[in-house]
């Protein structure tokens, strides 16, 4: 009894852990667009650059920690993981280069929509790539999140690019993630071991040409460009901690707060404009959202009560088993429930 009680605290306290680590890791991913800014007069790509190169340097240090390095040796002798983790490299630099320009350009608003339309465009790319069928609600979805697409491009006088580019890369990354099969520190090492050269070789040319600002702004801002490595590093490994612990559908609902604190950010810190036609368009997306959450609770629902019926099923069987197994050893003949 003891037993079962202090297993029951010890699920409630790693559950309790990895809801924090869940909050932080989205609760930095909400509020970096606050970090990048103060990177200025740093150009994006330098940011960028810095970003990649630092962020190694950052999870070479976690490696050492945690000791884990089999997977390297069993990534190099798979060509075939190799090329997708440089894939996973590329898409992510287009992702990091994009939300970068776009947070110290003024587009904070519209960057954080990439994020909330994300879901719909993993579902998409299921859809294209690997031929899942989708239930009617997330068709729903898809559809009202097209939608949402046209009226931003009316009210953008374009089409949303900074979003579309930014979810179409994060969602591509995730699907190469998925692929791949690393866990998230020994993917982020591994991709950044692919970027680590060519953005040492720019920040080199940079420095030759005279157009570096790492060694001539201060060491200050030395400082915040070496720590953008950490701002990449520690948010992830936050979410890895919450990733073990926390059901995969809570960890989808912790999803949206990285959105929605940029979309606030963006409004009430960057003061970026938001017309009628804008708020339309994202009341389109969050519907869309809604209809997503609601359809992914109530198939997790249906699980647990499939899964629960299976088990008291199993269960009886097992019981009417072993009462029939009794009574053979018994010499006399019980009724057994038929199949």
């Amino acid at each position: 009894m003891q037993d079962g009680a202090a297993g029951e605290a010890e699920r409630r306290r790693e559950g309790r852990t990895g809801l924090l680590n869940g909050f932080a890791a989205y609760g930095m991913w909400g509020l970096v667009p606050l970090f990048w800014p103060l990177l200025k007069p740093a150009g994006s790509v330098e940011i960028l650059a810095h970003r990649m190169v630092w962020s190694l340097a950052f999870v070479g240090v976690a490696m050492l920690f945690v000791r884990r390095w089999a997977w390297a040796g069993e990534l190099l002798r798979s060509p075939k993981r190799l090329g997708l983790v440089a894939l996973g490299a590329a898409v992510i630099t287009v992702n990091w280069g994009v939300y970068i320009w776009s947070v110290n350009s003024g587009h904070v608003v519209e960057a954080s929509l990439g994020y909330f339309i994300n879901p719909l465009v993993s579902i998409a790319l299921g859809v294209l790539l690997l031929k899942e069928r989708l239930r009617p609600a997330q068709w729903t979805a898809v559809g009202v999140g097209l939608l949402a697409v046209l009226v931003l491009a009316v009210g953008y006088g374009r089409p949303p690019w900074i979003s579309l580019v930014l979810a179409f890369s994060f969602g591509t990354y995730g699907l190469v993630k998925k692929k791949v099969n690393l866990s998230g520190l020994e993917s982020l090492a591994a991709e950044t071991a692919v970027q680590f050269l060519p953005a040492l070789g720019y920040l080199l040319w940079l420095g030759a040409q005279g157009h570096s600002t790492f060694a001539t702004e201060g060491s200050g801002h030395a400082l915040l460009l070496a720590s953008t490595g950490l701002v990449t590093a520690v948010p992830l490994v936050c979410f890895g901690a919450a990733a073990i612990r926390v059901p995969l559908s809570t960890l989808g609902l912790l999803q949206y707060l990285a959105p929605v604190f940029q979309f606030l950010l963006g409004i009430a810190y960057f003061h970026e404009a938001m017309p009628p036609e804008r708020w339309a368009g994202f009341g389109l997306v969050w519907l869309a959202l809604a209809l997503l959450t609601w359809d992914a609770l109530r198939s997790a629902r249906a699980g647990r009560v499939a899964l629960a019926r299976a088990a008291a099923e199993a269960a009886a069987e097992s019981e009417a088993a072993a009462v029939a197994a009794a009574g053979v050893a018994d010499g006399g003949a019980v009724p057994v429930r038929p199949l």
